[in-house]
């Protein structure tokens, strides 16, 4: 990234409210199920940027989230049976539906997800249809460990469910691993 990189630069971009989260969340959700309905017996994967605070997309953001893509693309190539991108205020949003079986796609997205130090701004979620309704894979019943905060190392889930870091110490995180990738 070759542009000056510091919370204003990084985090320069439409600021959105809880309700267009939420509502965002609830499309993506019935996105997923019509594209795994749709794609019987394919695997999908959906991926996001886990990114604090109002601002979701910037050019430094969107720049990083572009990087992974081009990634997933490059490494799925010969799996992929759909992929499509979606830029939107509340967050870019990629979804690929691959021949892999779910299994082997979580690994692989693992390993993209640490090859990188922006890999951990992003949440590659691989997703299958069981019973009609949608299930992840989860890191854990693979046998890896749960995902780390990115300031503290532990449990980011705990971390983010229990709000230990303030968004001005997420931010500032979040720029320095922008500015190691």
């Amino acid at each position: 990234m070759s542009e000056i990189l510091n919370s204003q630069t990084v985090f320069d971009g439409p600021q959105v409210v809880l309700e267009d989260m939420m509502a965002a969340r609830e499309k993506r959700s019935f996105r997923q199920k019509a594209l795994l309905e749709k794609y019987q017996g394919q695997s999908l994967l959906c991926l996001t940027m886990n990114i604090p605070g109002p601002v979701k997309t910037s050019p430094a953001l969107n720049q990083a989230f572009e990087e992974i893509v081009t990634d997933v693309r490059h490494q799925l190539n010969n799996d992929t049976v759909f992929d499509h991108l979606l830029m939107l205020d509340t967050g870019w949003e990629y979804y690929l539906v691959s021949s892999l079986p779910p299994e082997v796609l979580k690994r692989k997205m693992i390993a993209t997800e640490t090859a990188k130090p922006v890999g951990r701004l992003m949440d590659l979620d691989v997703l299958t249809l069981k019973d009609g309704f949608v299930q992840p894979i989860s890191r854990r019943e693979l046998g890896f460990p749960a995902r780390q905060c990115y300031i503290c190392h532990e449990d980011a889930k705990v971390c983010g469910r229990s709000r230990k870091h303030s968004i001005e110490d997420m931010r500032s995180a979040i720029v320095n691993l922008l500015k190691q990738s």
